[in-house]
């Protein structure tokens, strides 16, 4: 015979039971529902090359307002990446591979990326999310995926020593594989604020409707 004390506890035991496995369940699935760092580089990998028009606001510690910038973008998969600036000057820093070359009034300069780690996990940042290589992302940044395929942002924490001297943190957002903002918070308290608008190719022409009333020959 089961005494009163014993049928008392199993309800409660039962309700701690429950609570546990919802806990585990919840653990355990969320990994498998999230969007991660994963999917997002398989969806930008799918965009091999693209332009884009940007607008940029510069807010540097002790002016009143942002410096504007705007200009065109454009991505050629693995490692091309052209930065024009149309105003408030006009200005070119295009990089292939290891080479940056900068070019104004006439004037270019090349140097070597790797001279200057600050600039290289600048660069990296933007073409390892252009071209989805998570691997790159990763070298040189800690990084956490918020979102959904549909309206997603990349949190980027410099983990090189002389980059985060430079660079507080960056943030690049998007939707599918678009890339469509890119924020910078600087140490010292400046701050970058990019706004990309992709080009889209035209439409082909719809072919014209054939005359009314006129049949197949």
């Amino acid at each position: 015979m089961i005494s009163g004390s014993k049928m008392q506890m199993r309800p409660r035991r039962l309700e701690r039971f429950i609570q546990a496995l919802l806990l585990v369940l919840a653990f355990g699935a969320a990994p498998a529902w999230a969007f991660d760092l994963n999917e997002l580089m398989g969806l930008l990998a799918k965009q091999k090359s693209g332009e884009a028009r940007f607008t940029e606001q510069r807010f540097v510690h002790g002016l009143e307002g942002p410096l504007d910038a705007r200009g065109t973008l454009s991505f050629d998969a693995p490692d091309k990446l052209v930065r024009r600036t149309l105003s408030p000057r006009v200005e070119t820093m295009a990089v292939e591979g290891n080479t940056l070359t900068l070019s104004r009034g006439g004037r270019n300069r090349t140097l070597a990326l790797d001279s200057m780690p600050e600039l290289l996990g600048l660069v990296e940042a933007m073409r390892g999310t252009l071209s989805g290589d998570g691997t790159t992302l990763q070298r040189y940044f800690r990084s956490t995926v918020t979102g959904s395929a549909n309206q997603w942002a990349l949190d980027l924490t410099p983990i090189d020593s002389r980059l985060a001297a430079q660079v507080r943190s960056m943030r690049i957002s998007g939707r599918a594989s678009d890339v469509l903002g890119l924020e910078m918070e600087f140490v010292g308290g400046d701050r970058s604020v990019m706004n990309i608008v992709p080009d889209r190719p035209a439409a082909a022409p719809a072919p014209a409707a054939a005359p009314a009333g006129r049949g197949t020959p």
